[in-house]
């Protein structure tokens, strides 16, 4: 099936939450879940029961009471808050602290079989317009769980080649860690015989371990990671996409709630050290709406080789010709201004401390640390935020992936097109002496290309189009 045309499909049914699902019989035998209580903050019992009901109002799924009476289980967490309050007398132009409220927040959401297997996954935040977030939040994971039960879940599966005992080691990209986290642990659940332990220290870092022989593979969101540190030996490697993400600019700007629109432009002049306060002239132009302080701002920038610093100055590079001549793209840019932190988390870390701050992260980063990251104009014109449809649209409109896997998402064209996004690789030695790990590591790729995929939306990151799993699941066969 055509990727983009599946995407639309699902965009489409998203647009009428209100509307019951077709009922009929499941596929895969999932017609009783169980609901346990979300992992949140405030609000569980609610929420939970919130979900119970839009279930049994929107769906044709039966809800039972305990475990051993369910087909699966439904549960996750996150967290939700109240990110600031909508005047309730619009000419005011004044965010009161007793109008309206409006929500930022998450929730990673886990339909799960009876042995503890993710069977599908998704992330789900709050719309602008919620007045009541828990509600909507229900029918949203209510329509979308039945959704993916009747499209039919496959259950998760032992990988085609038998599993030896072997200990697997990994460094590079903290922009996947969350899920390669995930995925490592639940690997290992179902595959006792193998460990896989790996180290989020950057990925210029972990693909020089890799090159020295210290470490089994190595991860970047830089597909040109090995042409250049070690040119010479490219042949010897070989790349598989894992997930697709997404870059966000986060800001810190107290009392300022609504979303800070950035074009490509503004984002090069703030990190080129040009545009220095929050009101200058090209951020008010693109935010109207927001009054935005007279404050310095705090540029903070990756000081590790750095694969998300790729995605962010690429597509700089793409939007802005100034920044393409002076600085360009690369794992460790020359950059004109800025404070350095390590890795997505030190960011994220920094620019929460740091009032007037701004820096860029993987999204599920600037989610967990309760960080606002703006929308960015796209191609097509738009101010655009990230999300899982937003990223997905960017995948289906961009370039033909090379046959060497790699591929440039950034800045794709067409409406609705999240414009930094990023495949993420992990990166694989195309000669593996020792038979044990040689085996180990291709059916970790296979387990990754198929269960591990539906595991990814709960924490960000859209799952590879069917076409490119087609061509990976090739591609291991080129591992000797």
């Amino acid at each position: 099936m055509n990727y983009r045309r599946w995407w639309i499909a699902r965009l489409a049914c998203w647009l009428v939450l209100a509307a019951p699902l077709l009922s009929g019989q499941k596929i895969g035998g999932i017609n009783r879940i169980y609901v346990e209580p979300f992992t949140t903050k405030a609000g569980a019992g609610k929420l939970r029961e919130d979900v119970i009901e839009a279930i049994r109002k929107h769906t044709s799924l039966s809800v039972v009471s305990a475990v051993p009476e369910a087909d699966a289980i439904l549960g996750g967490g996150g967290e939700i808050w109240v990110k600031g309050y909508r005047s309730l007398n619009p000419r005011s132009g004044r965010l009161p602290s007793d109008g309206q409220p409006f929500y930022s927040g998450y929730l990673s959401v886990e339909l799960r079989n009876t042995q503890g297997q993710t069977l599908w996954s998704d992330l789900v935040t709050p719309s602008a317009a919620s007045e009541n977030v828990s509600k909507d939040l229900s029918k949203r994971i209510a329509k979308d769980v039945a959704l993916a039960v009747e499209k039919g879940i496959a259950p998760p599966g032992a990988t085609a080649l038998p599993q030896p005992a072997a200990i697997l080691t990994g460094a590079g990209a903290t922009f996947p860690q969350p899920v390669y986290a995930k995925w490592f642990t639940n690997y290992r659940r179902e595959n006792p015989a193998v460990e896989i332990t790996y180290q989020a220290i950057g990925s210029e870092a972990g693909i020089r371990r890799l090159l020295a022989g210290e470490a089994d593979f190595g991860a970047s969101d830089n597909p040109e990671a090995i042409h250049e540190l070690a040119p010479n030996v490219e042949s010897k490697y070989l790349l598989f996409p894992s997930v697709v993400g997404a870059v966000v600019p986060i800001v810190n700007l107290p009392g300022v709630t609504g979303e800070i629109n950035f074009t490509p432009q503004a984002l090069a002049g703030i990190y080129l050290g040009k545009i220095t306060k929050w009101n200058a002239p090209e951020l008010k132009e693109a935010n109207r709406g927001i009054r935005l302080p007279d404050l310095d701002i705090v540029v903070i920038h990756r000081e590790d080789g750095s694969g998300t610093s790729c995605a962010w100055t690429d597509y700089l590079s793409k939007t802005c010709p100034e920044w393409k001549a002076r600085v360009g793209s690369g794992f460790t840019p020359d950059w004109p201004t800025g404070r350095a932190a390590k890795g997505n988390d030190g960011v994220a870390k920094l620019v929460k401390e740091l009032g007037g701050s701004i820096g860029y992260v993987e999204f599920i980063y600037a989610l967990q640390n309760h960080l606002s990251y703006g929308k960015v104009r796209n191609a097509n014109g738009e101010f655009v935020g990230a999300s899982l449809e937003s990223v997905a649209v960017a995948v289906s409109n961009s370039v033909q992936m090379r046959d060497d896997l790699k591929a440039s998402i950034v800045n794709p064209p067409g409406a609705g097109a999240y414009p930094i996004a990023s495949f993420t690789w992990l990166v694989t030695p195309s000669h593996i002496a020792d038979g044990v790990k040689r085996e180990a590591i291709a059916g970790f790729l296979r387990w990754m290309l198929g269960p591990g995929q539906s595991q990814a939306a709960a924490l960000g990151y859209v799952a590879l189009p069917p076409d490119v799993v087609k061509r990976e699941k090739a591609a291991i066969e080129r591992i000797q």
